[in-house]
């Protein structure tokens, strides 16, 4: 009978000495896009289940949830969201997953700037005419959740905080404050993961900064597809010119593409670029018009599918910054 018992016992003491953290369930996170998700991976690392509601080069916009988003924040533990209404379903979308978990606004500690901020740079367009741009995610057809996108308002602000490196150490302490609040025990895991990280990011930081220090300051202005990049403009020192609003809802008249390409003209843009997550022909009109080289693609509301430049936020940033620099300076 011993000879049985032993191996038993043997195995209950191993588990017993197992650290409490081998033996919880990872916490279920939800994060409504690319980006956030990525963050949630640094602090959340093996201790976190991780599901993005919208995948690389998906635009949150005009995203349609489907009835398995609702289920996945049915779910959750936790559901990461930037706030400042980036994400038009994502209200609509909590109400029908019936869900008891905390949804949690990134931006929460952020200063944000006015959608339209023309000291930067903006262009005033008059964006009135709100349309939904065509599904790139190829969803057309599904049966869509109850909280599905009927159009929405982005506010007073710009929601696209994420573009400045100092606002994205604000989303990876909430990130790691909501982690602990939901998980104790992993709370000193979440702590060390998100001080690492903000080393990386401060190091990054410095990297950009450098980097646009190297451009001329009369080829720092640029033309992008939508107004993605306004924190970037403000903690950087670029100008970025765009035809279409902060949501590419937004749809540029003929007048504001007009207007637009007279303020090119009139401010010497250096060069234009295309967007991950928007339609390129605008961008390659403008190009056309102004005689401009269309320097690369930037990617400003997701991240790029495994196989691309930007798989992570770091190598978001510093690809943007690369891309721009470059087509700018000829390097």
């Amino acid at each position: 009978m011993r000879k049985y018992l032993a191996p038993i016992l043997l195995a209950a003491t191993a588990l017993t000495a197992l650290p409490a953290a081998a033996l919880a369930e990872p916490l279920k996170v939800v994060a409504t896009f690319s980006i956030i998700g990525d963050m949630a991976k640094q602090v959340g690392g093996d201790r976190i289940d991780l599901s993005v509601l919208v995948g690389p080069n998906g635009d949150a916009h005009v995203y349609e949830p489907k009835p398995q988003d609702a289920a996945r924040i049915g779910e959750a533990d936790v559901v990461l969201s930037n706030g400042l209404k980036f994400e038009g379903f994502i209200d609509r979308l909590v109400e029908a997953s019936g869900t008891k978990a905390p949804v949690v606004e990134l931006t929460k500690g952020v200063t944000p700037i006015p959608a339209a901020e023309d000291e930067h740079g903006h262009a005033e367009a008059g964006h009135d005419d709100h349309k939904h741009a065509e599904n790139e995610e190829g969803h057309e057809g599904e049966e869509h959740a109850e909280a599905g996108h009927e159009g929405h308002d982005h506010g007073a602000f710009d929601p696209h905080a994420f573009q400045s490196i100092p606002n994205a150490i604000i989303y990876v302490a909430n990130i790691a404050d909501a982690f602990c609040a939901a998980d104790a025990a992993g709370c000193d895991s979440y702590k060390a993961n998100a001080a690492a990280y903000t080393e990386t990011l401060k190091a990054l930081d410095a990297e950009v900064r450098a980097d646009v220090a190297a451009v001329p300051a009369e080829k720092r202005t640029i033309i992008t597809s939508h107004d993605a990049f306004g924190y970037f403009a403000k903690e950087y020192g670029i100008t970025f010119l765009a035809p279409e609003g902060v949501s590419t809802e937004a749809e540029a008249s003929a007048a504001d593409v007009a207007k637009l390409i007279d303020q090119v003209r009139e401010d010497k843009a250096a060069a234009v670029f295309v967007e991950n997550v928007t339609n390129p022909r605008l961008i390659e009109q403008i190009a056309k018009e102004t005689g401009l080289k269309v320097g690369g693609a930037l990617y400003s509301d997701a991240l790029s599918p495994a196989d691309g430049p930007a798989t992570t936020y770091v190598d978001l940033m510093r690809h943007n910054i690369r891309t721009i620099a470059g087509a700018v300076t000829g390097s």
